[in-house]
């Protein structure tokens, strides 16, 4: 069975809870999903994946986590190309700028991500956001 891996960053939980909805998209498009928190895996474990998904909330000014996060991503993109790379998140304010910048960031890096933009969810996801995220594991499952 094919393994995707589900890589993310989380505060309050909020963000692990959508990684999970994702984990379940994949689990049910038949392949094996790993959701891991990304202080628990190495970058260097996405280099052979084609597909994959990365989850973190919008920090600061609308940025990804910088102690951990966003390293790991700094990271990928020196591989991202080719790629097919799901992105999520949630968010308390703002109108999801850092995720339009983050996937900005990995179509320059020569990624593909899944739909043209990452799903966020402000807060708390609620059901319609938990179903956009299982559908985003179907689709990289599909890769």
């Amino acid at each position: 069975m094919d393994k995707v891996y589900v890589v993310y960053w989380t505060q309050s939980g909020n963000t692990q809870e959508m990684a999970e909805a994702v984990g379940k998209g994949i689990e049910g498009a038949g392949k094996e999903a790993q959701v891991i928190s990304v202080s628990d895996v190495s970058a260097d474990v996405l280099k052979d994946a084609s597909a994959f998904a990365l989850g973190c909330p919008a920090m600061g000014a609308e940025e990804l986590e910088e102690s951990e996060m966003e390293p790991f991503v700094s990271e990928v993109e020196k591989f991202a190309s080719g790629k097919t790379i799901g992105l999520f998140g949630s968010y308390g304010w703002g109108d999801g700028e850092w995720m339009r910048n983050w996937t900005e960031r990995m179509q320059k890096a020569g990624a593909t991500v899944v739909d043209g933009e990452g799903v966020i969810a402000n807060e708390t996801p609620d059901d319609a956001a938990k179903a956009s995220c299982e559908e985003l594991g179907k689709k990289l499952a599909s890769v």
